[in-house]
């Protein structure tokens, strides 16, 4: 096809090569780190692919999921070694989703139905348990163990009922928890596993026990995480392992799980054809459905109350160019992570240090601090002190959960959530959740995202000596 000056690829490439132009001019310029310079916890790393992709389905103008967005799904089921993968406008919408399959009618007798407990821990990211809450079912809260910050496996047999359905948990700030007793747990009792594994995108465990894990056909070699549960889920918002902007996967190598999250992220309709196309089951007009006139179109059909959660195709282009570049910014958060370990060695009798879970190779979102107790160090002067120098922290994000004000009706009703309490602690003169209480006073993190150099780790770690030793 000629245009007014030139073939349609040519222009098309055309306008790609004044995008790269931009980037080259805005963006590729990096000035060199000096002490004081902002850095922050995490951040988009990008080149040229990125640019060139996301130009090339702009010009397309197919607003909604594509040829993009199917590239992606197979790469990074193929990159994680599931058998499906389905596209989300967010980590948040994926864990949604991935609630949200398990309540369909479709299961039959294994569904969660409202008033169902799911176990799960409250030092986390708020969306791991807004679904369980916003669908009616009722969240069980167990503790969790320093120095890995993970949930205390210890409790899940306190935790467990007649009307326990699920465990739904994340992989904290990439450190894993530990599989195989959270899988041996859910498999002895039947019950559905959900991996939050949006801190923790190229994470690995590995089995040491082949009776602990029949479904994998090795042990002693490492699978990554997100792919031993039912449903694994990822984000890819800017500042995780890796960005399209906005975005999330669900991931399942069971096709039923499958189609049921495609159907909730796709309106709840019942059809399964990708946008676009139609007929793929063959009997779009020969089937009966509810009451409905036999021979109602199959593609508005609804067997779920569903939402719009797809991914754009633009956003998929920027992910098939962060997948290529996945495993080194992996490598760089793990030799970001032992730089800081290795630096602050030394301060163990001040600050717990984080440890990796065993039998795990944490892909690690950032690095966790906690104040010793008796250190008569304080997490908010060294806070300060760190913000003061230029250098971005976080707390480890909710810190305990059930303490915010989006519990403040539950919390003031008695009902609508369990925390589960062991022996060991006196209830009436301590926390329930003893741990995630001390972590929301005690604990934050600084990054180790890919975009940060080796002068700026440096400096963290003086300036992180530099605040314990003033106090």
């Amino acid at each position: 096809m000629e245009g007014a000056r030139g073939t349609e690829q040519e222009l098309r490439d055309a306008a790609i090569q004044a995008a790269l132009n931009y980037y080259e001019f805005r963006h590729k310029p990096v000035k060199p780190f000096v002490p004081g310079d902002r850095i922050p916890y995490a951040g988009r790393v990008f080149d040229t692919q990125e640019i060139a992709n996301l130009i090339d389905a702009s010009l397309d103008f197919w607003l909604t999921t594509g040829r993009y967005a199917e590239e992606f799904e197979q790469k990074f089921a193929g990159f994680l070694g599931v058998q499906h993968c389905s596209l989300t406008n967010s980590g948040s919408s994926a864990n949604l989703l991935a609630f949200m399959a398990l309540t369909s009618p479709k299961l039959g007798e294994r569904r969660i139905n409202r008033g169902d407990e799911v176990i799960t821990v409250a030092a986390g990211f708020p969306t791991t348990v807004a679904p369980i809450i916003q669908y009616g079912a009722v969240p069980v809260f167990v503790d969790v163990s320093l120095p890995t910050y993970n949930i205390d496996v210890t409790q899940l047999e306190a935790a467990l009922s007649d009307r326990t359905r699920a465990v739904m948990v994340a992989h904290t700030l990439g450190n894993p928890f530990d599989i195989a007793a959270v899988k041996s747990f859910c498999d002895r009792h039947d019950l559905w596993l959900i991996e939050d594994n949006c801190d923790a995108l190229g994470s690995r465990y590995k089995f040491n026990d082949a009776s602990s894990t029949p479904q994998l056909s090795t042990v002693n070699e490492f699978h990554y995480t997100g792919t031993f549960g039912h449903i694994g889920t990822s984000s890819f918002y800017p500042p995780h392992h890796m960005t399209m902007g906005e975005g999330g996967a669900v991931y399942t190598n069971d096709m039923q799980l499958k189609r049921l999250v495609e159907s909730f992220r796709d309106w709840g309709r019942d059809c399964w054809c990708p946008s676009g196309r139609d007929n793929t089951c063959g009997n779009r007009f020969g089937q009966q459905f509810g009451e409905l006139p036999f021979g109602y179109d199959h593609k508005y059909v609804y067997s779920h109350f569903g939402y719009n959660l797809k991914v754009t195709d633009m956003q998929a282009a920027i992910g098939c160019a962060q997948l290529e570049k996945l495993p080194g910014f992996i490598e760089a958060r793990k030799k970001n992570w032992q730089l800081l370990r290795d630096g602050l060695a030394g301060l163990e009798d001040r600050l717990v240090l984080p440890e990796a879970t065993e039998n795990s190779d944490p892909s690690w979102f950032g690095f966790l601090l906690t104040v010793r107790e008796g250190s008569r160090l304080s997490r908010e002067r060294m806070v300060h002190h760190l913000e003061g120098k230029g250098i971005q922290t976080r707390m480890l994000f909710a810190g305990n959960l059930i303490k915010h004000p989006c519990f403040d009706e539950m919390r003031a009703a008695g009902k609508g959530f369990r925390v589960v309490s062991t022996s060991k602690f006196n209830i009436q003169n301590s926390s329930l959740l003893p741990v995630t209480d001390r972590i929301m006073r005690d604990t934050f993190w600084v990054g180790v995202y890919p975009g940060m150099m080796e002068e700026m780790v440096g400096y963290m770690i003086e300036t992180i000596r530099d605040s314990v030793g003033k106090q």
